[in-house]
């Protein structure tokens, strides 16, 4: 007699007792599959596993009971099913609520085609997947994770959505803030290393007048309290012959990417744009930058990202593609297009013409003059990585002001307490405090 064909869909990041209670009971009723969740399917509901799929395959392939392991591309099972036909789909009945309540009553509603039915395994108390990232998380990562991330993320999400952070405490911040919007969890997926906000901290100019040494001890502040990728602003890199150490540096540590600016000269912030004196590199030029810089590292998974100044400046349309063109060509491993205009449509039409450019790489975005286009038009014009580079340190200088003023006016801080956390808030903040 043919043994029941028995379907388990599963992300198994982190295996734990629930999950091998759901194996023990699925296997009562047959032979079983496991539908692992890509890290994309993962990804578009919570965020992305510590493991990469393969990795998780290697663990599933190895429990007892398992014949067969298949990729399961979307959180909607509707695809394997009809696949495989199984006659049980087994899963805890904490799917019963939530983000897969859904997805519950369409997989009840495809099995009843062939006479299916769907198992829901009594959750088991006291396992919780959340928890136990919520305590590796608090464990810290390795350089290797951290870096090899960024690609992860890039490959799987639509688009990523990257928080400048400028201390351990603004890391923090992004590390650990989420928002539950129709049953999906959003989050930041990693951080940008500013220098703009590393000059503005140390109150002087943005002019890459703080040093590469200087700007990593503020690096490493980050660094040793969150575990999302970073991505770190290079400026112009300086001299090639610089930047190459810099690479090397910034990879041991474990950042993600260095994006650098096809910008010579003394540095001025490109929101100024033609409104002060400022050069463009040679495309020539910049290309062997890019070509040193990739030759220094170690590892593919660590990214070389050129961005074009070519709209800041007013060089042209033409000019910018032509630029992308070429460093990829050279070996850029992104392409960030900047602009000033508090209208999106210079930047939605660059979009659309490099969409169009052969071998393609990761478009990487900042709208902070355009603000008003939201994350999803930006990834349906084909951005993959939007970067909101400044917007911690902006936020937090008026409530430091308006605190001063008001200790100033009143002779004492009580009338400030509305606007500021308590101590206790602040110290339950950080891991390791209690």
């Amino acid at each position: 007699m043919k043994e029941n064909i028995v379907y388990i869909g599963m992300s198994a990041d982190l295996v734990h007792p629930g999950h091998l209670n759901i194996i023990k009971e699925a296997r009562k009723l047959g032979e079983i599959t496991v539908g692992l969740l890509t890290d994309k399917a993962i990804s578009s509901y919570k965020r992305l596993p510590v493991m990469d799929f393969e990795s998780r395959k290697e663990v599933i392939s190895n429990i007892k009971g398992i014949s067969k392991v298949i990729p399961q591309e979307t959180l909607d099972y509707e695809d394997n099913l009809r696949l495989i036909k199984p006659d049980f789909v087994v899963h805890g009945d904490d799917w019963k609520e939530g983000v897969q309540q859904k997805t519950r009553a369409k997989a009840i509603k495809i099995l009843a085609e062939w006479g299916g039915k769907v198992v829901d395994v009594k959750y088991t108390e006291g396992i919780s997947s959340s928890k136990l990232k919520k305590i590796i998380s608090e464990i810290g990562t390795t350089p290797d994770l951290r870096r090899s991330r960024l690609r992860r993320l890039i490959e799987s999400k639509e688009i990523v959505r990257i928080l400048e952070s400028h201390s351990g405490l603004s890391g923090l911040i992004c590390e650990t803030t989420t928002v539950n919007k129709d049953g999906k969890i959003k989050e930041f997926d990693g951080m940008w290393s500013s220098s703009l906000t590393d000059s503005t901290l140390r109150g002087k100019p943005d002019i890459e007048a703080v040093d590469v040494t200087s700007r990593l001890h503020s690096l490493n502040d980050i660094l040793e309290c969150t575990t999302k990728p970073i991505i770190y602003d290079g400026d112009t890199g300086g001299k090639p012959e610089h930047l190459v150490f810099t690479v090397r540096t910034l990879e041991r540590l474990g950042v993600s990417a260095i994006i650098i600016e096809d910008k010579i000269g003394l540095k001025k912030n490109s929101l100024f744009g033609t409104e002060v004196k400022q050069q463009q590199d040679s495309i020539e030029n910049f290309s062997n930058k890019i070509k040193m810089a990739r030759a220094a590292r170690v590892t593919e998974d660590f990214m070389v990202i050129a961005r074009i100044e070519s709209l800041i400046l007013k060089q042209g349309m033409d000019d910018a593609i032509a630029r992308a063109k070429a460093f990829i060509i050279a070996g850029a491993d992104g392409i960030m297009i900047h602009s000033r205009e508090k209208s999106e449509q210079e930047i939605l039409e660059f979009c659309a013409l490099y969409n169009k450019i052969e071998n393609r790489k990761p478009l990487v975005v900042v709208p902070s003059s355009y603000n008003h286009i939201t994350e999803e038009e930006l990834a349906e014009a084909g951005a993959n990585v939007v970067i909101y580079a400044n917007h911690m340190l902006r936020s937090s200088y008026p409530s430091m002001q308006s605190t001063a003023t008001s200790i100033l006016e009143n002779s004492r801080s009580k009338e400030a307490d509305d606007q500021m956390m308590s101590i206790k808030e602040i110290l339950n903040l950080i891991p390791g405090t209690k």
